[in-house]
Order: C-alpha cells, then structure tokens, then sequence
C-alpha cells in the first residue's frame, strides 16, 4: 500500500511539480496551496472551487496531516505553548508570543539538539532527529489556524516567524528552507523577509548557502565574547570560532533584509555578564566590521536544575547592557515571557529520545570543569 504524500511537505515549486505529475495545471496547485495554508483546510471535500476530478486524485494519494496536539498552556501573559507528538516518543514545543504590535510564533527544527550549548535545556535532551518540513510547518498551520478561530478573526494572528524553538535550524537546511519559502510565499502565509527569523549557533557554511537560498532575518547565538569561553558554552564554536563566524555574518549582510545582525547573549551569573566581557564584544564588533552593523539582544537565563548556571541579576544585565549602548551597539533586554509555562527562552525541553548520550556527556564534561577549576585554584594558591 502506498503511503499518502502529505501535502504540508512542499513549497509552492514543490506542488506545482508534484501535480504535474498528476497531470495538473499550475494554477491548481496553486489553488491548493491556498486551501491549505491560507485557509487552513486539510478536508480535500471541501475545496470548492478544485475540480471534482482533482478533489477524487487528491483523496486517494494525499493527505494535509497535522501534528497531533499532547498539550497546551496558556501563560498568564497570553503566551501559548503547544507541545506536538512527531512520533517514536518525540515530542517538540511550539510557542506563540502575543505583543500589541505582533505576534510571533517560536518554532522548532529538530527533536532535540545536537549543539549542546550549556544553557539551553532542549540540548541537555540530547537530540533524536530532524523534523520533515511537513512537521516544520504543520505548527505554524495548526497555531495560525487555531488563534483565528480562539480570537475570532479571519485576519492574520501570526506576524512573525523565529526559527527559535528546538533544534539548530542550519543543522536541518534541506527541510528548513522549503518551509521557509512557505512562509514567504504570498499564496501561502505571505510574511515579510524581514519577519522571518533563523537563529543559529553559529553553522559557518549554511548561514553562506541560506543567503543565497532564502535570505531571511538573522539571528546568531553568541553567549561569548572570546574563544576560550565560547568553546565551553556553545560547543560548536570549537568547529567555527570566532573570526570565522563574524566573516560569515559580514557576508551575510550583503543580502539580509535587514542591515544587520542580532547577536543573542544569555546573561549568566559570573560566567559572561562582566564588564571585561562587555568590553571584549566591543572590541570584537568593532574589529569584525564597521559602522552599526549588529544588535544585542541581551536574555535572562531561565536556570533549570541540570545546567549548574545561574541568572545574572537584573543590576548586572542592565549595566552590561548600559556599557554596550555607550559604546554604540544597540542593545536590548529580552522581555521574559512565558516562564510561567516553562515556555521562555532556553526552557523548550519537549521530550526527546536521545541517541546522542548527551548525559553521559555532560557528566564527563562536569569532571573535567570541576579538575580544571581545582587546577586553577592550586595554581593561585601555589
């Protein structure tokens, strides 16, 4: 028995192709991208205006298949997070974030992650597998849909896209930028470039590919200001350090929708909130390119119990972010939202079936931090 193509799984290029196949016009498979993403409808039956004949070939070999729901919260802020069953004991969250002026949905790219930065709760789940783009975009179906039909509105609810949920989205590119041109696609959810953002760690290679593929808004996690500490906290700067990630994002910059870059900086107690770091990132924008070409968004860590990090106090980001502003790199504190429902930055856990021994990991690595740090005390003691 053949398995039912699910639709959600193409661009419009894509289905165009695919009904080719089945020996349709162009101007039905663009129809049928309307159906599905303008409309929200998965029922063949119901899109009136596709010819019976196609209605009938669609039933029998395709499907517009969502991802089932395990849960939902609501946060006390109007934050909404979604947890998504994707099958052999995976689960991903998924967060819509409402602002007077927006409202952006948070979505995940993998079960799991393989990065395994050390303050992000989704990479100490270790990770499973890559989402398909049907499952990509199946969450911004569902959320769009569902918020028209909770608020009672035919006019579009989601503004913004963030490729910030769970997962490294450039570590899943082949599925990632069919459902970005998805979003993009005025037949589809018809988003600005400048309101679809991918957040990376740092994947040197993919960020050059996605500026010729799909030039969408950056957004990179930096955490650190030099290579010795970036090398800790986000792992894979240990593959593209420092140097080479700020060469990626100048050229990047030649094709953003947006004249530049946001770095992303998780404030850790003790760890990267000092002013010698403050004065490192200026030094390191400074050198990597001129003019105002980066912001800071600055973010309260959200501590769980297996990181053994701690949050800055609200007195030590506001100064780190002070000494930034004055130095002229725009900065901002990340408004926290959604902590109520474990729905805010660096808490989307989902749940994960691990193949990467990602604990075992961290408890070597733990062993090694607590010898280094008894090595550096013997040496100052000494």
């Amino acid at each position: 028995m053949t398995t039912a193509i699910n639709l959600l799984d193409f661009d419009l290029e894509g289905l165009v192709a695919w009904c080719g196949q089945l020996g349709e016009k162009r101007f039905r498979a663009t129809q049928l991208f309307r159906w599905i993403h303008q409309k929200g409808v998965s029922d063949f039956a119901q899109m009136s205006d596709l010819a019976k004949s196609l209605r009938e070939k669609l039933a029998g070999v395709a499907v517009v298949e969502p991802l089932p729901v395990v849960s939902q919260h609501m946060s006390a802020d109007g934050t909404i997070k979604w947890l998504f069953d994707v099958g052999d004991g995976n689960a991903v969250e998924t967060v819509f974030i409402p602002e007077t002026d927006r409202g952006t949905l948070c979505v995940s790219s993998q079960a799991g992650c393989a990065v395994g930065c050390r303050f992000c709760s989704t990479g100490h789940q270790g990770f499973s597998r890559n989402l398909t783009t049907g499952e990509i975009m199946a969450q911004l179906w569902f959320a769009e849909h569902f918020l028209r039909k909770h608020l009672q509105t035919d006019e579009r609810v989601i503004s913004n896209v963030v490729m910030m949920g769970m997962g490294e989205p450039l570590q899943n590119y082949g599925a990632l930028v069919p459902a970005l041109r998805t979003m993009l696609d005025d037949h589809g959810y018809g988003l600005s470039r400048r309101r679809v953002t991918v957040s990376t760690s740092g994947v040197v290679p993919m960020m050059d590919r996605l500026s010729q593929d799909c030039a969408v808004a950056l957004a990179v996690s930096l955490h650190a200001p030099n290579d010795v500490l970036r090398d800790h906290l986000v792992p894979l700067n240990r593959k593209y350090p420092l140097a080479e990630l700020m060469q990626a994002c100048q050229r990047y910059l030649d094709f953003a929708p947006r004249d530049f870059i946001t770095f992303e900086y998780c404030m850790l107690d003790g760890v990267n909130d000092q002013p010698e770091h403050a004065r490192q990132l200026i030094e390191l924008v400074r050198t990597s390119g001129k003019g105002a070409w980066c912001k800071f968004n600055l973010i309260p860590f959200n501590p769980f119990p297996a990181s053994g990090l701690k949050r800055s106090s609200n007195a030590v980001v506001q100064e780190f972010g002070r000494l930034l502003n004055e130095a002229g790199i725009v900065t901002t504190v990340r408004k926290t939202r959604g902590d109520d429902i474990d729905a805010a930055c660096g808490q989307l856990a989902g749940d994960v079936k691990d193949r990467t021994r990602v604990e075992q990991r961290i408890v070597l690595q733990r062993k090694a931090d607590t010898a280094l740090k008894a090595t550096d005390e013997g040496v100052r003691g000494s």
